[in-house]
Parts: structure tokens; sequence; C-alpha cells
């Protein structure tokens, strides 16, 4: 709260205080025993209110204390208690309806001492009685009016917080899958190129040839265009893979890799999730064997099991286990897409060379 929100606040409270206080000494001047004392019992116990939002217990001690002396001194009539009403209606919305209906006791008591034998006074007191009751239930009704509005603004503010952070996760989520759908379609098809731009530069020198410099001009930028790729992944919208692993697999070859292709087990149809993972494995794996194998053999392997598809891909390159690979993109794209169907990946070099490959995927996680 701000100062002048604070200041609006006690400036409120003491007018509602010097409104009760002006009632409460308007019927007090129509009674000529009404001495100056009892104007200033009321004026301090009326006045007491303004700081109930502060200390609404000391208000109602204060409030009781004086209009109880005011009432045994001037015998008032029922509008003697507005104060003090007020007083318990504060404290009973403050939490504290015991100390309420304590001081309620009290000045009630005090009017009762006035004249306990006069039906008159019996029947002012049952009047006094009501207005406190209703005192303590509309404070109570308060608070817990109170304590609604606050936990409505707490479940709004957590659904708006909810809602940000859900927003905030499906927005990373999507930048996951755009960078991964990227990195898994153009890295395949960039590293081919390069693969044979390098072989057809190795080739022409080796035969002594002048290089054309548009294909020395397409080496370097399939070079760039992988550091460029790496560097910054741009968000656009991809096509769900077609083709399969035998396709990717005569591409390959095309390309001048040597791979072999050996399927076991009864071939079915697979789910669109696993063909989708199925696919993006064998072509990362492809796609690291050309980049780092060299003119190694790979064999790719698929297994259709009982409710699984084992994918296995090795290749006979340099890569040995004491020096295992740093994981990048590819590889973490591919553990990824594994972990969210269920299954479980191992990748890393072989202990008689070369790297490997091994996903299983089971067929019911989709």
């Amino acid at each position: 709260m701000t100062g002048d929100q604070a200041t609006r606040r006690y400036l409120a409270d003491a007018a509602l205080a010097v409104v009760i206080g002006t009632i409460v000494v308007s019927a007090a001047a129509f009674d000529e025993d009404t001495a100056p004392v009892d104007y200033a019992l009321i004026a301090t116990g009326s006045l007491a209110l303004a700081a109930y939002r502060r200390a609404p217990r000391v208000v109602l001690a204060v409030t009781t204390a004086v209009l109880t002396g005011y009432v045994l001194h001037a015998h008032p009539g029922p509008l003697s208690a507005l104060p003090v009403v007020a007083a318990v209606h504060t404290a009973a919305q403050a939490g504290h309806r015991a100390v309420g209906a304590g001081a309620s006791a009290v000045f009630l008591g005090g009017y009762l001492a006035t004249d306990p034998t006069s039906q008159g006074t019996v029947e002012r007191i049952a009047l006094l009685a009501g207005w406190f009751l209703c005192a303590v239930v509309t404070g109570l009704a308060g608070r817990n009016w109170q304590a609604y509005l606050r936990q409505t603004e707490q479940r709004a503010l957590e659904a708006e917080r909810t809602r940000e952070e859900a927003a905030l996760r499906r927005a990373g989520e999507e930048r996951l899958r755009i960078a991964r759908e990227l990195h898994d379609t153009l890295t395949h098809s960039i590293s081919i190129v390069k693969l044979q731009a390098g072989v057809a530069v190795h080739l022409a020198r080796k035969r002594g040839e002048e290089i054309p410099p548009a294909l020395l001009a397409i080496q370097e930028a399939g070079g760039e265009a992988m550091r460029e790729l790496r560097a910054t992944l741009e968000v656009l919208r991809t096509d769900e893979p077609t083709g399969s692993p035998a396709l990717l697999v005569e591409r390959a070859r095309a390309a001048g890799l040597a791979v072999d292709l050996t399927v076991s087990g009864h071939e079915c149809s697979l789910p669109a999730t696993v063909d989708r993972a199925a696919y993006r494995i064998v072509q990362e794996a492809l796609t690291n064997a050309a980049r780092h194998a060299g003119p190694a053999k790979v064999a790719v392997q698929l297994e259709y099991g009982k409710g699984e598809l084992t994918i296995r891909v090795d290749d006979e390159g340099a890569a040995e286990p004491s020096r295992p690979p740093v994981e990048g993109i590819g590889l973490t794209g591919m553990r990824e897409r594994v972990t969210a169907l269920g299954g479980t990946l191992h990748a890393a070099p072989r202990a008689e060379g070369g790297f490997s490959v091994r996903a299983r995927l089971p067929l019911g996680s989709a």
C-alpha cells in the first residue's frame, strides 16, 4: 500500500469515528443531565475508533471502558452503545471475536447496573445484546469475505502463473523440437553435399586436374553452412520425414558411403512416433558416420522384436573407447527422441574400433 492510499484510508476511518461521535453527542444533548465530562468520554470513546485498523483490541478496550463510564455516570439511552458496537464489529473482523464478546458483556453489565430492577432497562439490554450479536456476526462475515477475496485473488494469480509457466514450457518444447528437426533435416543434407564436394576435390587433385572454382565454393559454402547451422537455428515449420531407413541407406550409398542394411524379425507397420524416431536415428547415425568415420564401412541393423524395435548402426571408423566423443546436438536430439518414447539409447565407441549406436524403441509407448 502506498503512502497516499494509507492516508486516504486513515482519513476515512477518522471521518467514520467523527460521524459516530456526532450521533452519540447529538443524542446526549437532549438529556439535560449530561455533564461536560460525559461529552469528553463520548469524544474519547468515539475518536478512538479512528485507529481500529492498527490496534483493534486497544481501541475496543478504550471505547468499552470510557463508554461504560459514561453509562454509569449519565444513564443515557441505547445510542450510547454505538461506539462500542462499532469497536466490537472491527475486533471481530480482525479475528478477536472472544475479546469482542467479552467487551459486549462488560458494557451490558454496566448498563444493567444503572437500574437493574427497571423493565425498561432489561428491554434496552435485550436490544443492545442483539446489536452486539449482529456486530460479532457481521464482523466474522466480513473477515470470511475478505479471506475469500484474498483466496480468489491468490488462485487467480496462481492460475496466471501456471498459464505463463505452461506457455513457457510449451514454447521451450517447441524450440527444442524445431531445433532437433532442423538439425536432423539440414545437417544430413549439407553433410552429404560437403562430402560429395570433398570427394570431387580429392579426385581432381589426385588426377592432377584443375579444380573448378565452383566446386571449391561448394565445399567452402558447405562448411560455412554447417557452422552457421550450429550457431543459429531459425524457427520454421518442418514437414514430417518421408521415406524409410532403407531409403536413407540408398542415399548414403549414392553419396559414396559403404553401408549394409540388415532387417530381421517380423517386419510390421510401426506407429507414427516410432517410425519417425527410427528414421531420425538412422539418419543422424549415417550423417555422423559420413562426417567422422571416413571411408569405413557402416552396418545398419533393424530388428523387429516382440513389442520393441532395435536399431543398431555400427561403423569401422577411427573412434576409440579411450577418446569418447563430446555429445553434440545430433546425439542429444537422438537421446531425447528415444527417452520420450520410453526407450534406451547407447552411443559410444566400440571396443574393436569405430562407433556404435544402439536404440531400443518399445512399440507400445506410442
